[in-house]
């Protein structure tokens, strides 16, 4: 494997994406990186991130939670389903 900004990258991965980029092997490292940290964010800080953000542009709970189901149910690598009554546990605790 390659290695990119600490973490490990496959190298066909890496090669795909230099290929059908623009981007230096580094750079593309870096990327694949981010994406896959960002993707491997756990359900409990993927909600309560979700839920700060939400909340930081004015929206009410009641519409925050059915948004984070949805958002959790398109994400790429499937989770399992959380119910709103899930989804307030994780931001509150319980």
């Amino acid at each position: 494997m390659g290695s990119g900004s600490g973490g490990s990258v496959p190298d066909d991965l890496l090669a795909h994406l230099v290929r059908s980029t623009a981007l230096e092997p580094a750079i593309a490292a870096r990327v694949i990186d981010e994406v896959v940290s960002y993707f491997s964010e756990s359900a409990t800080a993927f909600v309560r991130r979700r839920h700060r953000e939400l909340q930081a542009d004015g929206l009410a709970n009641a519409e925050i939670y059915g948004r984070i189901a949805a958002e959790r149910a398109a994400r790429p690598v499937a989770a399992p389903d959380l119910t709103e009554r899930q989804i307030r546990r994780l931001v509150y605790g319980g």
